[in-house]
């Protein structure tokens, strides 16, 4: 099925990406899929037929697909400059992005999931929103793209049911792990699109277990202690330029979306609304918890803003809790 595709693109856990090109032309992403011995045929062509319903200018295109005995394959529009992550973890040779390109790429991620979730006859919850998933075409317009772990539900369904947890470690929303704090739905992707932002504002992974101060282990939770404490000039020396409006607009909505609390992160809808909108109109959310009891310590100190982070104990959980679990 592949033998004139020789530039493969990428891989991942649900197939190769190999470039190719249509008979009319232009080039296109072609995904492999590994397919399980019992997968559904029926229920594929069943996903990909309402996927494929799909048109929004920040989520990539599914141009079509094609089943040849067990094999199968999607075929996307192509993105020209590939995916976001190589651009905001500083690797060399990689064009650099500015503070607001940075912008106009979040506002564009938000606005694909937006749509996904409150735009299409179906809700779709994509599960796995990450650097590595959201491309970049030939203008850098960003397209939420890999709906491999996605599933599709009744657009009024408020919470859905999952047999497993899906995502990936670092982005998955502690609901996933945690069901005494919540249930699934949307707001999932809230949080993974939270972390995403971080790490697109500061242009280094939110869990770093090799940091040389403790305190910055947890990088969102550092973040917080920062704008807290209005220390704009030791911002100013991790991400090395003045922290102007923009950018502490987009780190105190992505620290709304990593709410540990599934009601207290807003939809994405809101979040389009308030990245579009004034610094002002933002209010200063709640500290990010990492567990569930953390809530009780919170309940009763409630004047306490900051955590240890320096401490031994919240080193260990942090290198122990499943949410942030993170290997390069």
């Amino acid at each position: 099925m592949t033998k004139n595709f020789t530039v493969k693109l990428g891989e991942g856990g649900y197939g190769d990406v190999y470039r190719g090109n249509l008979i009319s032309g232009p080039f296109v992403a072609i995904k492999m899929l590994k397919i399980k011995s019992n997968a559904n045929g029926q229920e594929f062509i069943s996903e990909v037929a309402t996927i494929g319903r799909i048109y929004h200018s920040n989520v990539v295109r599914l141009v079509g697909f094609c089943v040849e005995g067990s094999k199968r394959a999607l075929v996307y529009e192509y993105m020209p400059n590939g995916s976001l992550d190589k651009y905001i973890f500083n690797k060399e040779g990689v064009v650099f992005l500015t503070y607001n390109q940075i912008y106009e790429i979040s506002l564009g991620v938000a606005r694909g999931i937006s749509y996904l979730h409150q735009g299409c006859d179906m809700q779709i919850l994509h599960f796995d929103i990450k650097p590595h998933n959201i491309l970049l075409d030939e203008n850098f317009i960003p397209k939420v793209s890999d709906f491999g772990l996605a599933k599709l539900y009744p657009i009024d369904n408020s919470i859905v049911t999952l047999t497993a947890a899906r995502g990936t470690i670092g982005y998955m929303a502690p609901e996933l792990f945690y069901q005494n704090i919540g249930g699934i739905s949307y707001k999932a992707d809230v949080y993974s699109f939270g972390m995403l932002l971080i790490e697109m504002t500061s242009r280094r992974r939110n869990l770093n277990p090799h940091a040389e101060h403790s305190s910055q282990l947890y990088f969102p939770l550092w973040i917080y202690d920062q704008l807290y404490k209005n220390r704009e000039r030791e911002m100013e020396d991790v991400i090395m330029e003045e922290i102007n409006d923009v950018l502490k607009k987009m780190f105190l909505v992505a620290l709304w979306c990593i709410q540990l609390k599934p009601v207290d992160r807003p939809s994405m809808k809101k979040v389009v609304e308030m990245l579009e909108g004034d610094i002002e109109n933002i209010e200063m959310p709640p500290k990010p918890l990492l567990y569930p009891h953390e809530t009780i310590q919170e309940n009763l100190d409630i004047d306490s803003k900051e955590t240890d982070v320096g401490s031994t104990s919240y080193v260990e959980e942090i290198a122990t809790n499943p949410l942030l679990k993170y290997s390069a």
